[in-house]
């Protein structure tokens, strides 16, 4: 069949990559695609939230499929403007969206539909907000309601950083509109975690457990940012826990969509924090997670066409249980001096020539050709070197390696992806 990737980053590039290796693909493009991306499929100038000119391209090049990689386009509509010309998507509507399009609509959606969570209050006034902010237990979590490009959430572990972060999205509007509703959240401590799951009319899949690094630094340190690097599996995530997350968790949201008359054909990604308590749901996504989809398509060996088109045909069920690599993958995001701040673009990155190794692939996230043929930067986040090996620790040592002969004037990554999980034996690289 044809496919058409909506995207551009690291996310859609794994897409890609592991869409290219399916036998029912006969060709595949992107839309608008990237350096990496250009090396598997057709990358067509096209804007991600232009929903005509998406419809008349798929409808030009005879497309079967178009799988929806970002979220702004879910919430927006494309998936429903696709389906009403009559062609198949992976991605829920925007009714279902508003999972991740408003942080205030999912807590309500959990408190109706018995998913556990944490306990918040919701303010649009900023006044309220910030008197509530100087009484509130801390520490407390403080998010944007609406898309802040994964980086709308605060975890404030003193009095002055709550009131500070209100006022950054309340009031200073740091994040546009997306602070028009503000999020005041119970901290919850324990272990983070995330688990994908493909979700149609009847089934739920979940995928292997994996674990993101949101914090800039090492030691999890520094602002939240879209992710620095993920792995896949997670330990702490065994068959009787994730047992749980589909009884406690997927079921019920899966009920919950259904109740409420929202299709979800896609994949649904659930935020967790493990505590004392058992999971709870951090957050939602309508989409795939990014880093987190580069290590899963590692070791994904299943057909992930043939997953996507039965999702978006509401056929699911019908699938046989997935396939996993027996060993683990791992993804390091190399990011520009200055991410999640300002940054420099237009910068010659060297050495992706050398980067070509057994079970490495770098997937290009900010990247852009220039007029000599020469790959530059163009975002915050540019690579995610990605590694599958035997075990955890063997494929935590080649992803690092690789990162080692990549470089551009700033670039920066951290060192630590993976260390908590392997043990206090496992010295950091510098």
């Amino acid at each position: 069949m044809r496919v058409l990737v909506i995207g551009g980053g690291g996310r859609e590039h794994a897409l890609c990559w592991k869409i290219a290796r399916s036998p029912r693909c006969k060709e595949l493009f992107c839309a608008p695609g990237n350096p990496g991306i250009a090396e598997v499929a057709t990358c067509l100038d096209l804007g991600a939230l232009d929903s005509a000119s998406v419809t008349s391209a798929c409808l030009e090049h005879g497309v079967d499929l178009v799988v929806v990689g970002p979220e702004q386009p879910l919430v927006d509509g494309l998936a429903d403007h696709l389906r009403g010309a009559g062609i198949a998507v992976f991605g829920p509507s925007a009714a279902a969206a508003r999972l991740e399009g408003s942080k205030a609509f999912a807590k309500e959606f959990m408190q109706k539909h018995g998913i556990p969570t944490a306990d918040a209050v919701v303010f649009s006034d900023s006044e309220e907000l910030l008197a509530h902010l100087e009484h509130c237990p801390v520490p407390v979590v403080v998010k944007a309601d609406g898309l802040a490009a994964g980086k709308g959430v605060l975890v404030c572990m003193s009095r002055k950083e709550a009131v500070d972060a209100g006022r950054a999205i309340a009031v200073e509007r740091r994040f546009g509109g997306a602070g028009e509703q503000v999020v005041v959240e119970e901290f919850m401590p324990g272990e983070e975690a995330t688990v994908l799951a493909l979700l149609d009319d009847d089934a739920v899949i979940p995928l292997q457990a994996s674990q993101d690094h949101k914090r800039r630094f090492d030691g999890d340190k520094g602002p939240n940012t879209g992710g620095m690097g993920a792995y896949t599996p997670v330990g702490a995530v065994d068959s009787e826990l994730m047992e749980r997350v589909r009884r406690e968790i997927l079921e019920p949201v899966a009920r919950g969509v259904r109740a409420e008359g929202m299709l979800y054909r896609g994949v649904l990604y659930v935020g967790l924090m493990l505590g004392p308590e058992g999971p709870r749901v951090v957050e939602f996504n309508c989409r795939f997670g990014d880093p987190e989809t580069q290590p899963l398509m590692m070791s994904l060996e299943s057909d992930l066409l043939s997953l996507l088109w039965a999702t978006a045909q509401g056929r699911l069920a019908d699938e046989p249980e997935l396939r996993w690599h027996p060993g683990a993958s791992l993804c390091v995001v190399l990011v520009s001096g200055g991410y999640p701040g300002s940054y420099p673009k237009g910068l010659e990155i060297k050495g992706l020539q050398n980067s070509d190794r057994e079970e490495v692939v770098v997937f290009h996230a900010g990247t852009r050709k220039g007029s000599e043929g020469e790959v530059l930067t163009h975002g915050g986040r540019v690579l995610g070197v990605t590694a599958r090996a035997a075990d955890l620790e063997s494929a935590r040592e080649k992803a690092y390696d690789a990162a080692l002969g990549i470089s551009w004037s700033g670039m920066d990554y951290r060192k630590d992806i993976a260390t908590r999980a392997l043990g206090a034996r496992l010295e950091m690289r510098r």
